[in-house]
């Protein structure tokens, strides 16, 4: 069942009813300022750091689900409505959403009037621009009454929805014409604040929450719109809001627009317009409103940010018979990316904003899908998640955007985190050729005392695995590795005790098969990086060190028809067919393989189907494999496992206890394609893909346009429901995984690799690929049989191989490959 339908030429998905399974939103914003917003004008806004600016409140948890947003209320002779249907909920005659890049559309239509509102952050601003036009659509002429209405947060997340003691004593604003100050605690220590204001004469305003709704009422029987008349409060403690009352007559067919800015004002210093210092600097808000607050500001302001996305987006596109692959690549999978780039995991609507910060896996991660589109900022992001490494090669799970420190009260202790930074480094070199940066000083542990080279600190990554190695030569897993829930050194016996920074017991020589198998493919790109760099003799040490590691995985890692997944506390093998549950685990045969371990080849060089890497990767499919995607393990453990950590406590079927990852399902994808099965490659790649899963909305819930996190496995109760959409190193490595590897576009030290496997069910396609200044024009032909390797023409020449060496800045190379 559908809920709406893309339209991909204006880059939108267009939502079509308001019920549809779980709220479906988008991000916006693309600097420093940033949006959610729901189909129905739920969600909020923050500057930088959702949990230490945030400007609007919004409650999690809630009943109903989606409560609090930016809303219009409209009185059209006592019919009191919603355009964005909640929160009066009264029936529409017309309602649509139009979620695109970076922007939002609402449309509601009731008894003659629509009103249609675009939201979005403009580029270089510290705003939401809410450009309301309204019409009227009837024969007659229309009177009637608009009022707005956000509610103000009191800036720290965790703290305004728990200390209350304080936080009912302390809001203030102020009102200056149509304009709104939220000015909580700016005569104290803070230097900002929040102004939301309208273009127009307003008849009333009102910002304190229980003269505007009333005590007992929901926000769907607010007071003031019922009445018809704004009561002038001035919020003093309690609940602030921003509220504008806006009288309007419109002829039959007449439109009006309306421009609302939410805008972030920081005056630093300069805090005072006098020297009593009680009147506060507006300049740089009153200059915002002037930028922003007309019409022709707003649409000015729509044009660029459509025109920045159609440049970002022409980086990486593909042309072929199949829609859904098209959409998925060419708008909504880098879309996610660079939502994921801003985001991290750090706030929507599964993710709060206050427990989680910048991850330092996630983002090394995430960057592999955005560094093609942004590499100047991937470059920085590099650098700011280095500085939060330690002086051993270890690294602070996560930090904070707003100061970019390390989070103390996570720390460290997660193995896997030191080699992600090598695999980030690495794609950033491959798409740039940018080497400097390996010579940039950065500190540990944010302390500049200790700075040193960035390839000292990737050397440190290396060389943290090496020195963390178990009794089986694998890598010592710590709290965890890339699965947080796999936890064996916790031993949790205490409700409510975190898996994640509890280490009940030490010394014990649990190890990890995942962390072996990303070892092995980061110590190459390291050996690489090492090898470019001059550094012959560490790129021969790392080469050595990944082969090692390989043949430690082979020989203490291998359980006969696939890998182990751990060696656990007490060095008994977790992942191993000797169990009853918990017997194949999908992380380290996917990672194994595309690391190239376990796959053996025949005398002309193709891959071995005997080899273990085959082996592996058909018992994925036998065991793991579902009609909704690969589930991260099976049988799914129907105990709690005190030796696995938090891993059980989950129910059969859900996240790490048998859900389906669909973060780990392209670890398998990239592994058929070296392979050479690309037709079972795109079907596992097919089952996951939001576009292709539109049709079963009812039974995906969540946003048919972007990646989940998780979709309950085959022994959930509930399976293929998705959960945790938007934040997901999912987004990037499926566009690694499409881009990539199926249709076969990558970049690489000397060249651009052509070496598409995406079997027969696409038999020709165009990609078009910007890369170092030039343009490449790739045509394929496909035959889809398994094992074939594509054979190059360029410019009408044929070539050996499959890497085409960069063309000169400006000019533009057309590639045929056919397999």
């Amino acid at each position: 069942m559908k809920y709406g339908h893309f339209d991909d030429e204006a880059r939108e998905y267009v939502i079509t009813t308001p019920l549809t399974p779980y709220p479906w939103i988008n991000y916006l914003g693309s600097e420093d300022f940033f949006s959610l917003i729901s189909h129905t004008a739920g969600g909020y806004s923050f500057y930088k750091d959702a949990k230490m600016r945030r400007l609007t409140r919004y409650r999690y948890n809630d009943i109903p689900t989606d409560s609090g947003g930016r809303y219009f209320f409209i009185n059209d002779g006592g019919d009191v409505w919603t355009p964005t249907w909640l929160p009066m909920k009264k029936e529409l005659d017309h309602f649509e959403t139009r979620h695109g890049m970076g922007y939002t559309r609402v449309t509601g239509e009731r008894g003659g009037l629509s009103v249609s509102t675009l939201y979005f952050v403009p580029l270089g601003e510290t705003a939401e621009v809410q450009k309301v036009t309204i019409t009227n659509t009837s024969d007659g002429v229309k009177s009637f009454s608009l009022f707005s209405y956000l509610e103000f947060c009191l800036w720290n997340a965790q703290d305004d929805q728990t200390n209350y003691q304080r936080n009912l004593s302390l809001a203030e604003v102020e009102v200056v014409g149509s304009t709104i100050y939220h000015k909580t605690e700016y005569r104290e220590r803070r230097d900002h604040y929040a102004v939301y204001s309208v273009n127009a004469e307003i008849a009333g305003f009102d910002t304190d929450r229980e003269t505007f709704v009333g005590l007992y009422e929901t926000l769907g029987e607010a007071k003031v719109p019922h009445a018809g008349k704004a009561q002038n409060s001035i919020a003093s403690g309690w609940y602030p809001i921003g509220s504008h009352q806006i009288d309007l007559s419109l002829e039959p067919g007449e439109s009006r627009d309306l421009v609302f800015v939410l805008g972030y004002v920081e005056n630093g210093d300069d805090k005072w317009a006098d020297d009593a210092k009680q009147i506060v600097n507006k300049a740089r808000a009153e200059a915002l409103l002037a930028r922003l607050g007309t019409t022709e500001a707003a649409d000015a302001a729509f044009e660029a940010l459509g025109d920045y996305w159609t440049s970002l987006l022409s980086t990486y596109t593909v042309d072929s018979p199949d829609d859904k692959l098209n959409r998925m690549v060419n708008i909504w999978n880098q879309y996610q990316c660079m939502v994921t780039f801003n985001m991290s995991r750090s706030a929507s609507y599964f993710e709060t904003g206050i427990g989680r910060g910048m991850g330092f896996r996630d983002s090394a991660q995430d960057l592999l899908g955005f560094v093609h589109l942004i590499p100047d900022r991937a470059r920085e992001r590099i650098l700011d998640i280095a500085a939060t490494q330690r002086p051993d090669g270890s690294a602070y799970h996560q930090y904070q955007p707003l100061t970019k420190r390390g989070n103390n009260e996570l720390g460290s202790g997660f193995n896997d985190d030191p080699a992600w930074l090598i695999v980030g480094v690495d794609a950033y070199l491959k798409e740039t050729g940018d080497f400097s940066i390996l010579d940039e000083r950065v500190a540990f542990d944010n302390d500049d005392e200790l700075a040193d080279t960035l390839y000292t600190h990737l050397t440190r990554s290396f060389e943290f695995t090496l020195n963390n190695l178990g009794p089986h030569g694998l890598p010592l897993i710590g709290r965890a590795d890339w699965n947080d829930c796999l936890n064996l050194n916790c031993f949790s016996t205490t409700p409510g005790e975190s898996f994640q920074t509890t280490e009940n017991q030490a010394g014990g020589v649990a190890e990890s098969t995942f962390i072996a198998a990303q070892f092995v493919l980061a110590a190459g790109e390291y050996a690489a990086i090492a090898r470019h760099r001059g550094d012959t003799a560490e790129s021969a040490r790392a080469v050595a060190a990944a082969a090692d590691m390989s043949e430690a995985l082979l020989s203490h890692g291998w359980d006969g028809e696939w890998f182990l997944r751990a060696y656990d506390f007490y060095g008994n093998k977790v992942g191993t067919h000797e169990d009853t549950e918990g017997q194949i685990w999908i992380e380290p045969q996917g990672f194994a393989v595309l690391a190239g371990v376990g796959v053996e080849h025949e005398a002309d060089g193709t891959p071995s189907p005997t080899s273990p890497a085959f082996r592996a990767l058909d018992s994925v499919d036998r065991l793991l494999g579902s009609e909704h995607g690969l589930v991260l393990q099976y049988p799914a453990y129907k105990s709690y496992r005190i030796e696995l950590g938090e891993v059980s406590t989950y129910p059969p079927g859900y996240k790490e206890n048998g859900g389906i990852f669909c973060h780990n399902n392209p670890w398998v994808i990239i592994g058929e394609t070296v392979l050479g099965r690309g037709g079972k490659a795109f079907d596992h790649y097919r089952k996951i893909a939001p576009a292709y899963r539109e049709d079963i909305s009812e039974v995906h819930r969540l946003e048919p346009y972007v990646y989940a996190q998780m979709i309950a496995g085959k022994e959930a109760q509930r399976h293929g429901e998705a959960k945790n959409s938007w934040l997901t190193g999912t987004a990037a490595w499926n566009f690694v995984t499409v881009s990539q590897y199926l249709l076969g576009v990558r970049t690489d030290y000397d060249g651009l690799v052509v070496d598409p496997q995406i079997g027969p069910d696409i038999p020709e396609f165009t990609v078009t690929r910007q890369a170092r200044g030039a343009t490449y024009v790739i045509t394929v032909t496909n035959s889809g049989r398994d094992g074939v390797r594509a054979t190059l023409e360029v410019d009408g020449t044929p070539i050996s191989g499959r890497t085409i060496p960069y063309a000169p800045a400006g000019t533009t190379v057309h590639v045929r490959a056919s397999l």
